[in-house]
């Protein structure tokens, strides 16, 4: 996967990246530098993009 491919994430990540993105961007935040925050937080909650095959750690 190309580095800032998002095409790996589910629409609720994307979702909740976009969300986050908006709430930087409200305190002031550039739109790059909240689009990178927004996914660094979804990677560090959910543990990157789709996960899936038997016996996987949750």
């Amino acid at each position: 996967m190309a580095q800032g491919d998002k095409s790996a994430y589910t629409d609720k990540q994307k979702r909740k990246a976009e969300h986050i993105e908006e709430g930087y961007e409200k305190r002031g935040v550039s739109h790059s530098e909240a689009e990178k925050r927004a996914w660094a937080t979804v990677n560090k909650q959910d543990g990157g993009g789709k996960k899936s095959g038997s016996g996987r750690k949750s």
